[in-house]
């Protein structure tokens, strides 16, 4: 990861996954409540991991989600490595400080990869401001989900799990036949 030494500069995390997984899930920058507590989606009102509780069971300490995360076939990441970002909020992500992560690199890690979701549209917005991928990527589908965080209110959680549901589950049921 790259990190500046500019103050205010956010360091993202490495990726949680496995070589099996079939979905990826993308942020845009871990917020302040992620980067004190070391772990993705920590801030408590962030849906993430209700929904990931509600879709493939996953409870217990990070560790213990972030396994049942790599055993459903999910990896988790996010667009930027680091970037400048005095608050938590995606409009304070300041642009002209960004550095997006190794999708070249990840995505020839993960042969099995079918589908990437983006975790609301500041996630879907920078991946395709930063992100060039030659054609040999044309196997993945990609889909903008309706943000986790507390910030995006506009949609209850049963809402927001509705829809995640509708386009996660369907992936993973296929890869259990595989």
């Amino acid at each position: 990861m790259t990190c500046t030494d500019e103050p205010g500069t956010s360091a993202g995390f490495p990726p949680i996954a496995r070589e099996d997984a079939s979905v990826l899930i993308l942020g845009s920058l871990p917020s302040q409540a992620s980067l004190t507590a070391h772990e993705y989606y920590a801030h408590p009102q962030n849906a993430f991991w209700g929904i990931m509780r509600e879709l493939i069971g996953a409870a217990g300490d990070y560790a213990t989600r972030c396994e049942s995360l790599r055993n459903a076939g999910i990896a988790v990441w996010d667009v930027l490595a680091s970037s400048v970002r005095p608050g938590s909020m995606d409009a304070d992500i300041r642009l002209d400080s960004a550095v997006p992560n190794d999708f070249a690199g990840l995505f020839s890690s993960l042969p099995g990869l079918r589908l990437v979701c983006h975790n609301g549209k500041t996630s879907q917005e920078m991946f395709r401001r930063f992100v060039s991928l030659p054609d040999t990527y044309s196997r993945l589908r990609f889909e903008s989900l309706p943000s986790t965080s507390p910030a995006y209110a506009s949609m209850s959680f049963t809402e927001k799990l509705r829809v995640w549901r509708g386009i996660i589950e369907p992936e993973l049921n296929r890869r259990d036949r595989r």
